[in-house]
């Protein structure tokens, strides 16, 4: 039997994650990046219970136990800096199984990409037309030594936010909208402890992760209108952020203006009817782009991956069969997911009313901590399907 091919559009975090889970089943993998080289821009993010158990079923938990950081108890403060609840680490590792784990994104696309076979990864290779028949796909790229054409088994649209395979294939689902938030973020050198925590205020929440080897990763968020931009965004940050509880001006002015990354929140406001057409299979925000408020961005991502390469374990026979079987159990997850995710911003960091913000402060303070961190890491509670 010839070698299954999956063509994966995309390299960020579930490109490759899709990649190595196919790998790892035996299919033969080609990675489309359009980026000049392979790295993963941004800060860092957190890894909750199903995020670490799909990396796990991927392989990955020797490599990634000795990077990541188990983050310090921590919880939700006002601005002031008074707790308004607190996660309690034994209960979530009893609930969860594990406690949730901070890291740099450049340190998990670096793991992941070095767990792939090197041939398999083409950087600068834009994917411009994909047509998908019934017994294969074809995808016609531009790369760095002009055009080229792909015959594929599999065809997986792990290119993000705009993705251009949605767009082609699922031509009649909106843009992603803007969900009223602009973010700020930054991964800075700070040794000393600090817990894993986020601060509301009006309109406005900054949250602090550290990520390991002495680093930390922080953001900040407000509601403003779309396309801000200032000439300084440190400044900018500082603005709105520099007179709030310590540590947070301590790391503000810890933190090189360089480094700071702004981006406003946009999500997939229209659900898909379906994740795959035809031998196309979409993953991560390109399938259901959210808000980030849950922080289960990339761990979705990570999840459709494990999700996808079990289904496709059989390789090319019977892939219509599997690809169904990958869309009714990652959809109705995943878009839930993202409607909790947005409702979470609006009663979190949108939420500026006086009266609402006591209403809410008022309601952490006297929800028994088990059942706020039950509420809270719902998401989290997932495992990979078994062979």
């Amino acid at each position: 039997m010839d070698e299954p091919h999956a063509v994966v559009v995309g390299g960020g975090i579930g490109g490759l994650s899709a990649a190595l889970a196919l790998h790892r089943r035996g299919w033969r993998v080609t990675v489309l990046e359009r980026a000049p080289e392979l790295r993963e821009v941004g800060a860092g993010l957190t890894l909750m219970a199903n995020s670490l158990r799909a990396l796990d079923a991927l392989g990955l938990s020797p490599a990634l136990r000795s990077t990541v950081h188990a983050e310090a108890p921590g919880g939700v403060r006002d601005r002031r800096g008074r707790w308004l609840s607190r996660v309690d680490a034994a209960e979530m590792i009893r609930q969860l199984g594990t406690s949730a784990l901070g890291i740099h994104r450049a340190t998990l696309h670096r793991i992941l990409r070095e767990a792939l076979p090197a041939s398999s990864l083409h950087t600068g290779a834009e994917v411009e037309q994909v047509e998908s028949e019934t017994d294969h796909a074809t995808v016609r790229y531009r790369g760095p030594d002009g055009p080229g054409t792909l015959d594929a088994d599999l065809v997986v649209g792990a290119d993000g936010l705009r993705s251009r395979l949605r767009a082609q294939l699922w031509p009649e689902i909106p843009a992603p909208v803007y969900a009223g938030s602009t973010t700020w973020r930054a991964a800075i050198a700070f040794p000393d402890p600090i817990p894993t925590a986020i601060t509301w205020g009006p309109a406005a929440e900054f949250g602090m992760v550290p990520i390991g080897e002495g680093w930390l990763y922080w953001y900040g968020a407000i509601t403003a209108p779309p396309g801000g931009h200032a000439p300084d965004e440190l400044a900018a940050v500082r603005d709105h952020f520099g007179a709030w509880h310590e540590p947070i001006p301590a790391l503000l002015a810890a933190t090189p203006p360089g480094v700071v990354l702004r981006n406003d929140i946009h999500h997939l406001a229209t659900p898909l009817p379906s994740y795959v057409r035809g031998r196309v299979a979409l993953l991560g925000d390109a399938a259901h782009a959210m808000t980030p408020n849950l922080g289960q961005g990339a761990g979705q991502a990570i999840e459709d991956a494990v999700v996808l390469g079990a289904a496709c374990s059989g390789g090319a026979e019977g892939l219509p069969a599997a690809l169904a079987a990958y869309d009714e159990q990652r959809r109705p997850r995943t878009q839930a997911i993202a409607r909790a995710s947005l409702r979470a911003g609006r009663y979190g960091q949108q939420l500026r009313n006086p009266l609402a913000l006591a209403v809410r402060a008022a309601a952490l303070r006297l929800t028994p901590p088990r059942a706020l961190l039950r509420s809270m890491t719902w998401s989290a509670d997932w495992r990979p399907p078994r062979d």
